[in-house]
């Protein structure tokens, strides 16, 4: 026989059939395929069968790999992973080559299968750089197609079983110090992104980076010290799919303290929209982008019909890409459970894949607790109970953040903690200063800048993204550290009804007048509880009489505020953690 195919393969019953598919299609066939597998539990054994391939113990890839040499029938070995595609003339392509060459050992150059622009030259600049080191020193990653002789292989002992990282490189520099290497020219694979998926590039190219330069430098690393995972690893962690909404930046404020956490002890692969991938990107590496709905504000107003309009223009376009990389992720990655912070695209694949769904957010003290509000927004609040029950569906366990607390309808399933809070705020040293700290949730409050000039106050403003200076008001464009400088030092804050803020601002024990946005029941009911709990005052419209007024009675406020209590974020991230184990 003169061709042995080695893979070694783990739960890969979605990459395989593709695999085993272009081995068949083939126009060579003298050879022979074994699948070393490291005790599958899902069809990857039956797949095999079914192809006809034999069968044999895996483990980590270079035992898989020694595994299936042993009971090679053929002259030349060709190792290849699970989620590569063979290109048409592939095998007789690179037999041809290898042979007139008389080549030891060889390699493929790889094609992504992807159609972004971004894999497509990342992918051509490695095999460059294949090439471009290929008479300095033998050298390769990923085991892309490793052709070489069997005699060789038992020459030099098989790969190296003790290296957990590498060992595909080492392998190719012994062999390539008894034979001839080549990177091949004319055949190329087809290989999956999924790991580039699944770290993101900047961590996975970091990775590739440092042990590519250590190994040229002679040094072996392992796994562990470059965070490389196997899904086959005896030590493994638990893994979570946390998705977040994009619409404002609590979602993504909350999440990124909580996600600091998880992955000191979990697995996480993580989705958001808009603001907060943009805001999640820069703190975790394994972030990845989707599309999400976004509310339309006119005049400090929810515009429910053009909001209506624009997610129905964009909405077949985002299911379809949307279900298509998470439900792709979500069965290469295999998460124990999905946590979702009031995002809908998660909450949809732990449906159809059935993975339990923990629900994080402060969305649902409206359909899990019983809430008391005047009868004038009942229309409101029905509105907002279809979209946070359309958007979560059937999770396993509520985890509420709130900083009232209402009397909860199903205590088995909902648990209720105070806000999560940034280690920034929590490390502030409060004071009161001459200023009013003004934030709007969108740009459309025109009204409230005209009241305000009339105002004899300083006012520092937030949400309309500019850097100016009009008469008493002060813009600011958003900046971290101002950001929390400007919070820290106000006398008051005016705000709209957004959680977040509010709940930074109740701990630095800063009165809070507050204009809901109109129709948005979340903002109202917040405001609500602000006004009953004595911490500030809820105001349909704001006017120059009722903020001075306010300003009169800041206070009476910071008295009642000093009974406040917050920033334990530690009570909730307990519970989490307790809850994911429960649950996976």
């Amino acid at each position: 026989m003169k061709l042995t195919i080695i893979i070694p393969t783990y739960n890969e019953e979605e990459y395989l059939p593709k695999l085993l598919e272009s081995i068949k299609n083939q126009d060579f066939k003298d050879y022979e395929i074994i699948v070393a597998d490291a005790n599958s539990t899902d069809k990857t054994r039956e797949i095999a069968k079914m192809y006809g391939c034999k069968i044999v113990e895996g483990g980590l890839p270079a035992e898989g790999r020694n595994n299936g040499a042993k009971k090679a029938q053929g002259e030349l070995l060709l190792f290849l992973d699970a989620d590569v595609v063979l290109t048409e003339g592939y095998l007789k392509e690179a037999i041809r080559e290898f042979e007139s060459e008389n080549l030891g050992i060889a390699i493929t150059q790889m094609i992504p299968l992807s159609t972004r622009k971004r894999d497509k030259i990342l992918h051509e600049f490695a095999n460059r750089f294949m090439i471009l080191t290929e008479s300095i020193k033998p050298h390769g990653a990923g085991c892309c197609g490793i052709l070489t002789r069997k005699k060789l292989h038992d020459k030099v002992g098989g790969f190296d079983e003790s290296l957990d990282f590498g060992e595909d490189t080492d392998y190719i520099e012994r062999i390539g110090r008894i034979s001839k290497f080549k990177v091949l020219r004319k055949p190329r694979l087809l290989v999956s992104i999924r790991r580039l998926e699944k770290e993101g590039l900047k961590n996975l190219a970091f990775k590739y980076t440092k042990s590519t330069i250590c190994d040229f430098l002679g040094k072996r690393l392992s796994a562990s010290e470059l965070n490389y995972t196997f899904g086959h690893s005896t030590k493994k962690r638990k893994r979570i799919l946390y998705s977040v909404c994009g619409e404002g930046m609590g979602h993504a404020i909350r999440s990124g303290v909580i996600l600091e956490e998880l992955i000191k002890d979990y697995d996480v692969l993580i989705f958001a929209s808009d603001r907060a991938y943009k805001y999640l990107k820069e703190k975790f590496e394994n972030v990845h982008e989707i599309y999400g709905f976004n509310t339309v504000y006119e005049n400090n107003e929810v515009k429910d019909l053009k909001t209506f309009l624009k997610a129905m223009k964009t909405f077949p376009r985002d299911l379809k890409e949307n279900l298509s990389l998470l439900y792709k992720m979500a069965r290469d990655f295999k998460p124990d459970v999905v946590i979702s912070d009031f995002e809908f695209y998660a909450s949809l694949i732990s449906n159809i894949l059935r993975i339990p769904l923990i629900s994080v957010d402060n969305m649902h003290v409206i359909t899990q607790c019983n809430i008391e509000y005047p009868k004038k927004y009942k229309k409101d609040k029905l509105k907002a109970e279809a979209v946070i029950k359309s958007f979560i569906i059937r999770p396993k366990r509520y985890i509420i953040t709130s900083y009232f607390f209402p009397k909860i309808k199903n205590p088995e399933k909902v648990v209720m903690f105070p806000p999560i809070l940034r280690k920034e705020i929590m490390n502030l040293k409060p004071y009161y200063g001459d200023h009013i700290f003004v934030y709007q949730t969108s740009k459309s409050n025109i009204r409230l800048l005209k009241t305000l000039k009339k105002i004899n106050k300083k006012f520092i403003i937030y949400g309309f993204d500019k850097d100016k200076t009009e008469d008493n008001l002060y813009f600011r464009k958003f900046n971290e550290d101002e950001f929390f400088n400007d919070l820290k030092s106000a006398a008051a804050v005016i705000t709209n009804g957004g959680f977040t803020l509010i709940s930074e601002a109740l701990y630095l024990k800063k009165p809070i007048y507050s204009v809901p946005v109109k129709g948005q029941f979340e903002q109202i009911l917040n405001a609500l509880y602000l006004e009953k709990l004595g911490y500030g005052e809820f105001h349909e419209e704001a006017d120059k009489k009722s903020i001075e007024t306010f300003l009169k009675k800041l206070p009476m406020y910071r008295k009642n505020l000093e009974k406040y209590e917050g920033g334990d974020n530690m009570a909730l991230i307990k519970e989490l953690k307790r809850t994911i184990e429960e649950l996976s």
